[in-house]
């Protein structure tokens, strides 16, 4: 071969190097689009992403929880013969949950915005601040000495980290939606989308923050107050015209976090079993007793031996043990993270108060439907939109108010949020997999259910015999004219359950209960409007992205 063909077979060799290079730097990077070809985050304006995110950062007071497979129920123990916790396998995607129970100083926090934002002394708002408050007087006792609990458990710094009690579904549903918004507010914040400390110093009735309204329709977040949507440093960011660019984070940005809400049951069952070391067959098949290894309630380790796990009752008249070595450490409640965590880090997943979670109660788990992060109660609404085509934002003018069964007056939305209506047919049209707004009792024995109980029949409102599963007192509470309340007890005697859609799955044991309701797989069920002094609560939320954490890295 000549030198000249030589030469040529060098220069076709670097040019094809070169190309390949070329492709190579195309295609990898994260800044240019593998479908066009164009810029992304182009200053001069166009698609605008965040291609720099690497996973979901943990929001305050939460922990991770990987996802995966496990038998839900019991299968031992079952002395009640509840017939509602039947052994069947779930698979749970990965999510985050409050390392402890919201505590009362964590609730007291949420009291004092709704206070600021809404003072109880605007006969507008009165009703707002009335609603959120828990009842303290769940801790009265016909027999028993309690007021100092009364008086003294919510508000009292001595009990500060000890978990709220109290408070109800509605309540602790509420709550976790003005979580969402302070911490996304917080994110915006700091991330320079909003005038810094505008939450304190800029905040009312009117001109407040909510997620969804920023998402939707950031100018009109809070009441429309440019110096504060444009107060932070991205409005001095410019394109090559000088018109600012950046001034709203869009969920593409990766700054806005999911919501905090109520675990489904069966998050709560699976974070509590604490699965996370502990992959043995008979913990991935349903025999983990507890939320640590082991069948007793008391530590056998060297250095903690004969220690209490757990807070709850020893026996009858006996809620802590014997004074000293062999107490507890608690008669009623105890402060939070007192006893050792689960393997996911989690602590309080058995005893101290029992724990409310998302799903409507039924007492079947119907996993021949759905054995994927299964839960019962969805209601599909849609936002509200006015005549202009935009989203329709409540005023103080258009608060609507519900009176539960309790008589408790309580705010059906909020001044700043998005109006929230009922999908339609219009939704659901050629729609396979919903096809109604409320799917609290799919598949629970009614006209359209699968499953049919032929001997309970029962009269409607309008006497015509229906074929219905749960029959359920019908108790009604309205206001009259003068706007007093007026209160219908059912008295019928054809009633055969307490079981409708307004009662709530609670989950674990508590100071009050047995050791036997600790167990995680126990589950029971409580007006949702109602409140107890051992049922508190904690929050969730969703993991968006990989199954596992640090998963962007490659493995080995």
């Amino acid at each position: 071969m000549d030198m000249k063909n030589i030469i040529n077979i060098r220069i076709a060799f670097a040019l094809m190097l070169s190309l390949a290079m070329v492709g190579c730097k195309r295609s990898s990077s994260s800044n240019q689009s593998r479908a066009t070809g164009w810029k992304i985050n182009d200053k001069n304006g166009g698609f605008q992403y965040n291609t720099n995110f690497k996973e979901q950062e943990t929001s305050p007071g939460l922990v991770f929880v990987e996802g995966g497979t496990f038998t839900m129920g019991k299968v031992q123990d079952d002395p009640m013969h509840d017939w509602n916790n039947t052994p069947n396998q779930q698979h749970v995607q990965s999510f985050y949950m409050d390392e402890s129970e919201v505590t009362n100083k964590m609730y007291l926090e949420y009291l004092d915005w709704i206070k600021r934002v809404y003072p109880p002394d605007d006969p507008n708002f009165k009703l707002i601040y009335q609603g959120a408050l828990p009842d303290t007087l769940v801790w009265r006792n016909r027999l028993g000495y309690s007021e100092m609990m009364t008086e003294n458990y919510l508000r009292h710094p001595g009990y500060g980290e000890y978990p709220v009690v109290g408070v109800s579904w509605i309540q602790a549903v509420d709550f976790a939606s003005w979580r969402t918004d302070r911490v996304n507010e917080l994110y915006l914040e700091q991330a320079g989308y909003l005038k810094r400390d505008a939450r304190v110093t800029d905040v009312n009735a009117d001109a407040n923050f909510n997620t969804d309204t920023y998402i939707n329709s950031p100018s009109s977040t809070y009441g429309g107050n440019a110096e504060i949507l444009e107060g932070g440093k991205r409005r001095q960011q410019t394109d090559v015209d000088g018109n600012p660019v950046n001034v709203y984070a869009k969920r593409e940005s990766g700054i806005i976090s999911p919501e905090y809400r109520l675990p489904s049951e069966v998050e709560w069952e699976y974070a509590a079993l604490g699965l996370n070391e502990l992959r043995n067959y008979n913990s991935i098949r349903g025999r983990k007793k507890y939320p640590w290894s082991g069948q007793y309630t008391r530590s056998g380790k060297r250095k903690t031996r004969g220690d209490q796990l757990a807070n709850f009752k020893q026996g009858k008249g006996d809620y802590g043990g014997i004074a000293g070595w062999s107490d507890d450490g608690a008669d009623i409640t105890n402060k939070v993270k007192s006893y050792l965590p689960n393997d996911f880090g989690i602590y309080d997943m058995a005893g101290n108060v029992a724990e409310w979670v998302a799903d409507v109660y039924r007492p079947i788990v119907d996993d021949e439907f759905n054995d994927f992060n299964y839960y019962r109660g969805n209601v599909y609404t849609k936002n509200a939109i006015n005549e202009d085509g935009t989203v329709k934002v409540v005023t103080s003018e258009d608060i609507v108010y519900d009176t539960l069964s309790t008589g408790q007056i309580v705010p059906r939305n909020l001044p700043g949020t998005i109006l929230q209506v009922p999908i339609n047919g219009e939704d659901t049209y050629l729609k396979t997999n919903f096809d109604a707004s409320d799917n609290r009792n799919f598949r629970d024995g009614d006209r359209r259910s699968s499953r049919y109980y032929s001997d309970n029949f029962n009269e409607d409102e309008n006497g015509t015999e229906t074929k219905q599963m749960y029959n359920s007192p019908r108790h009604e509470v309205t206001l009259d004219s003068t706007g007093a309340i007026v209160r219908t007890i059912d008295k019928s005697n054809n009633r055969t359950s307490l079981i409708n859609d307004d009662v709530r799955v609670y989950k674990g044991g508590s100071w009050k209960d047995r050791a036997y309701w600790i167990d995680p797989a126990q589950r029971r069920y409580f007006p949702q409007d109602m409140a107890t002094d051992y049922i508190g609560f904690r929050c969730a939320m969703s993991r968006v992205g990989s199954k596992s954490k640090g998963s962007h890295k490659t493995r080995h």
